[in-house]
């Protein structure tokens, strides 16, 4: 009997299962080096009006930290040379500037404002960082279909950090890529606040996978944000002196 009830003991608990699933889907990660990617945002208000914004994406992987990252405002006018540079962190609150045009200054983003909303869109600043592992607790909750053939592994990943607008987020993750489909966010009160789905993955240098759609729907407000990914270019050599705050005003 108790070399029976061996193996159970020795089974991976919820937790356990779901740290490994989340190491699995970093590793998959590892070595892209550096990207860019042009991006189309349409916001949508309540009445279904909207209004559009392009958007020019750069990353730097990291090692022994999180990646950094840039976005850059070309249109409309109003938001034209708008930037936001952001230094993604484990347990420790991300570092995030944003360049001010109509300023002409650089403006430090406090910790405690990562959960509002980011240049008026469904996506918080706390959205926009790298996810580091660190940054949450796992809890696996089930295998299910997750569309395209697909088959998911759903988990809860709560937050482990400071000023996060979210009491936990559910993650929809492919078990065959690791390709992140859906991701629930409830609000610090644990009701559902939004709701973000990801589509037309695309694979580049064979490895590395990026979704071409991403819809965030607010169940709160009734607002909506699409972003549309195009462009794509990996390992475009770009480094550390890419990514501070005098270069987010040479970017226009």
């Amino acid at each position: 009997m108790a070399a029976l009830l061996a193996p159970l003991a020795q089974a991976e608990t919820s937790a356990e299962k779901g740290l490994r699933l989340a190491q699995q889907a970093d590793a998959y990660e590892v070595g892209f080096g550096d990207y860019s990617a042009d991006m189309v945002m349409v916001l949508t208000n309540r009445a279904g009006q909207t209004s559009t914004r392009k958007i020019r994406s750069k990353i730097l992987e990291m090692t022994g930290d999180g990646d950094k990252s840039m976005a850059l405002f070309d249109e409309p006018a109003d938001v034209k040379g708008t930037a936001m540079l952001t230094f993604s962190h484990g347990l420790q609150p991300d570092d995030q500037w944003m360049y001010l045009p109509a300023l002409k200054r650089v403006k430090r983003i406090a910790s405690r404002n990562k959960s509002g909303p980011f240049m008026g869109s469904e996506f918080a600043f706390e959205d926009l960082g790298s996810q580091e592992i660190e940054k949450y607790t796992y809890n696996y909750l089930r295998d299910e279909p997750c569309g395209d053939g697909w088959t998911c592994y759903v988990s809860e990943r709560v937050p482990a950090y400071e000023y996060s607008g979210y009491s936990k987020q559910i993650t929809w993750i492919d078990t065959q890529a690791y390709r992140v489909v859906k991701v629930e966010y409830y609000d610090r009160k644990g009701s559902k606040l939004k709701t973000l789905t990801q589509s037309g993955h695309q694979s580049y240098l064979d490895k590395y996978w990026r979704a071409a759609k991403m819809h965030m729907v607010n169940h709160q407000t009734g607002k909506e944000t699409r972003l549309e990914w195009q462009n794509y270019q990996f390992k475009t050599g770009l480094n550390a002196q890419d990514f501070n705050q005098n270069a987010l005003k040479r970017q226009f």
